[in-house]
């Protein structure tokens, strides 16, 4: 075989014929192996019919000159033998013709024979019965073991028993589409074969690397298992066959398939002549100048052969590398709009099982959509023609694909024939790939863009996805405010440029430019350039009401998350406010104009308009809601000093000036400074009250309903688990470590290990429940465009969340585990750091 291979004239046109006759050949070692076995095992023999599928490239009959015999051992009971003592046999059999097939001898070793695709892989039992195979596929096989069974044929043993397995499990197969798991198991074995390619030999991979084998191979499998449930002509074990076949029906376009199967003979036949040069098991593309000279040769390049055959490989595999991203998408715009009579033409039912199949909920109107963007002649519509193939994949990647297809045709519409806007994301690398992940990930960012669609062009520039800085922003806020005619619209032109900034930041935070401590400093800044600009807004339009001046200077000071410099995406801005009245005012003048500013500063940040809305919550002032909603520092000094409770001490931990008057800022710190960092904050009865004021909130201040193990925020491992133990650290050593004397919880707990009141273990606990709760707000706030502070409830949610982390395609019900497993070791901390419990 291997003589007529090489010295065929035609070595790509050979290949279909070596690769079944090596199959052939594997095959007949299979029945000569499990004769021999029958030989030194006769009394076994004649308790079992064993037959041996092969699967994989000895299935297909695509064998390669050195390759594993993949195969998967199935026994029923001879008449009369009980069903335990056949299988017991029959794994006696299977288990020496492996040995057999194996052995070194002097003239080497047949195959090694791999029987790992057998139901659970290694750990499960050599042989089964077909009602056992059965009983596992049912309930417990995943898409990947009914992928590998499209290559099963008999190859050995009892062809009746082997031809019984196949056409049970068969009607299996072809139903696999239509399981709840099917989009997510895909995305995640489309993701791992490359994940766990090791870097250095990547570019070399001939059969999984990028552009490789496995891509052909998958993208005809894949859309085998589509479309094979209602056209059996799809139903073959081959590659090539495959291909003719979908080309045949109209699945793809013809031209697609025959690139890919010459692509596929070019590629197969670089890796037997590989293989076979020194009898070795390899994937790899050499790199020495003369194996890729010999290489070249036995291909028939005469000229240069060395150059010559690494392009024509490197070419090929950026060939199939397009096709493979665009495959299964073409024919869906085929299907909705007038291409070439060339291209593959889908049935609309087609056309839908092939959506639904790969992720689309509402695969009538993603084809309306396809119809909208690629409909007509125009310049636009050819664009659209040519992206939208990948775009299509790259929806199709995330938890929500209709979502973000209908977004993408929102931008598109709105910003119509603007030259930049195609051709951006035509031309600008990562553009068109992040703006469809981000549109299918994040209901948030498409609202956001949905109403400023300029904001797009954000992907074209290299600092589009940098935060800027509060004093910039606050700057291009009060430019924008300057331009505005009167005071009402002159808060909405700002709110403008946040709800761009949100973009901007949400943008960065879904494609990974941004930590969780990044993200927080940079919602930070923007929610201080708003409050600053909304505050001198509201002086400027209570001023004009009353047609004087308003008697006071403002200073806002930050609580709670906008105080540590750890804002989310739906953080409320915990505030209190502080007046200085002017020298002379009259002091009712007074209260009346600051009561009017802080109002009207509420409202106008809260009210609808072009970016979400930013609740100001002020109840954390003294006397909470009975209390004035502005003091003076002289105000705040006296009733810190004679009436203030132990948990407004520690409240203003997290206190902080953000907004107004810098000197007047400066001297609430002052008083703040002495009341927190006291040595008398943490005096036995202030721990005492902070310890039953936290036990009280845990008892009732937890949603009715609120699971206590899942509840973000109060729940046990919590939010506030992990605030008030490093707080309570705070108010106790901050006097004598300065380090402590910060508003930011992770600094806080940080200095805090550093000075040796918490070890290591506990501050990472703490700190990786802190991290993972904060991180899991912000998600569901990008995903739904809501706050939430449980953890999500259905298994959408917690996928398309646990995504946005990081995580891979269908690990969404590991969330809940993952984050129960943080909390758990948080709360052991919190008990006994907190509360005082060993």
């Amino acid at each position: 075989m291997a003589a007529l291979d090489l010295a065929s004239a035609d070595p790509l046109g050979i290949l279909d014929t070596t690769a079944e006759h090596l199959a052939d050949l594997a095959a007949a070692a299979l029945e000569a192996a499990l004769a021999i076995a029958v030989e030194e095992h006769p009394e076994d023999a004649e308790h079992c019919r064993l037959a041996v599928i092969g699967m994989g490239k000895c299935g297909g009959r695509e064998l390669n000159y050195i390759s594993d015999v993949d195969v998967i051992f199935v026994a029923e009971p001879a008449e009369g033998a009980q069903e335990t003592d056949a299988v017991a046999a029959a794994t006696r059999l299977a288990t020496s013709l492996m040995k057999t097939c194996s052995a070194s001898t002097a003239e080497g070793s047949l195959w090694q024979v791999d029987a790992a695709l057998r139901p659970e892989g290694k750990q499960g039992p050599l042989v089964r019965t077909v009602a056992s195979h059965l009983a596992y596929y049912r309930r417990w096989a995943k898409t990947w073991e009914f992928q590998a069974l499209l290559k099963a044929r008999v190859v050995a043993g009892d062809r009746e028993v082997g031809q019984t397995y196949l056409d049970a499990v068969s009607p299996m197969v072809w139903d696999v589409a239509s399981r709840e798991q099917f989009v997510e198991d895909v995305q995640a074995m489309r993701l791992r074969v490359e994940a766990h390619l090791p870097k250095a030999e990547a570019t070399r991979e001939i059969k999984l690397g990028v552009g490789g084998l496995r891509d052909i191979e998958f993208s005809a499998q894949l859309l085998q298992l589509v479309h094979g449930r209602t056209d059996p002509s799809l139903r073959s074990a081959r590659t090539l066959d495959a291909l003719n076949a979908l080309a045949g029906g109209g699945y793809v376009a013809r031209e697609d398939a025959v690139r890919l199967a010459d692509a596929y003979r070019l590629l197969r036949s670089l890796e037997h002549r590989i293989q076979v040069y020194r009898m070795r098991r390899t994937h790899l593309m050499p790199t020495a100048a003369e194996d890729l000279r010999r290489l070249g040769r036995s291909l028939g390049m005469r000229t240069d052969p060395e150059t010559a055959v690494t392009a024509r490989w490197r070419e090929e595999s950026r060939e199939v590398r397009r096709l493979h991203e665009s495959l299964f998408y073409r024919p869906l715009l085929a299907a909705v709009a007038r291409l070439s009579s060339d291209d593959a033409r889908l049935t609309p039912d087609a056309a839908r099982d092939r959506l639904a199949a790969l992720g689309y909920r509402d695969p009538r109107g993603a084809l309306r959509h396809l119809e909208a963007l690629t409909a007509g002649t125009s310049r636009t519509a050819a664009i659209q023609r040519t992206l939208l193939p990948v775009m299509l994949g790259w929806f199709a990647d995330e938890a929500d694909p209709d979502a973000g297809l209908l977004a993408f045709r929102r931008v598109s519409e709105s910003l119509g024939r603007t030259p930049w806007y195609l051709k951006m994301l035509r031309d600008e690398g990562r553009a068109a790939d992040r703006l469809a992940h981000v549109l299918a990930r994040s209901r948030y960012a498409a609202d956001l863009l949905a109403q400023a669609p300029e904001s797009v062009r954000m992907l074209g520039s290299q600092t589009g996805l940098r935060p800027r800085d509060r004093d910039s922003i606050a700057s291009t806020m009060r430019k924008t405010v300057e331009r505005q005619d009167d005071t009402g619209s002159a808060l909405q032109a700002a709110r403008i440029v946040r709800r761009q900034e949100l973009f901007r930041l949400a943008l960065a935070d879904l494609v990974g430019e941004l930590d969780l401590t990044a993200v927080g400093e940079a919602l930070t800044d923007l929610t201080e350039a708003m409050l600053d600009v909304a505050l001198e807004v509201a002086i400027a339009k209570v001023g004009h009401e009353r047609r004087e001046p308003v008697p006071a200077d403002f200073a806002l000071i930050g609580m709670g998350r906008l105080g540590g410099r750890e804002f989310g995406y739906g953080s409320d801005a915990d505030l209190l406010v502080v007046h200085r009245p002017h020298e002379g005012a009259d002091p009712q003048e007074v209260t009346t104009a600051v009561n009017a500013v802080v109002q009207e500063l509420r409202r106008s940040t809260r009210i609808s308009g072009p970016d979400p809305g930013l609740e100001i919550d002020v109840d954390l002032r003294p006397e909470g809601k009975n209390g004035p909603l502005s003091r003076t520092i002289d105000g705040y000094r006296t009733y810190y000093r004679r009436w203030s409770d132990s948990w407004e001490h520690q409240a203003l931990l997290r206190a902080r000036p953000v907004a107004g008057d810098v000197s007047l800022g400066v001297e609430f710190t002052e008083v703040a400074d002495e009341v927190r960092y006291s040595p008398d904050a943490a005096s036995p009865g202030a721990v005492k009250d902070i310890r039953r004021l936290k036990a009280r909130m845990e008892a009732e201040r937890l949603p009715r309903g609120a699971d206590p193990k899942t509840h973000l925020k109060l729940g046990r491992g919590g939010l506030s688990d992990v605030e008030w133990t490093v707080q309570l650290l705070q108010l106790r050593h901050a006097h004598a470590v300065e380090g402590l004397r910060t508003t930011s919880t992770l600094g806080a707990l940080a200095a805090a290990q550093e000075a040796s009141l918490i070890d290591a273990g506990d501050a990472e606990a703490l700190r990786d429940a802190w991290s993972l709760a904060s991180s899991l707000r912000n998600a569901a706030v990008l995903w739904r465009s809501r706050t939430t502070d449980s953890l999500p409830a259905n298994h959408r949610d917690a996928e398309a969340i646990h995504r946005i982390l990081g995580g891979e395609p269908g690990s969404g019900a590991e969330l809940g585990e993952r984050y129960r497993r943080a909390a758990r070791r948080a709360r052991t901390v919190t008990e006994r750091v907190f509360y005082g419990r060993e």
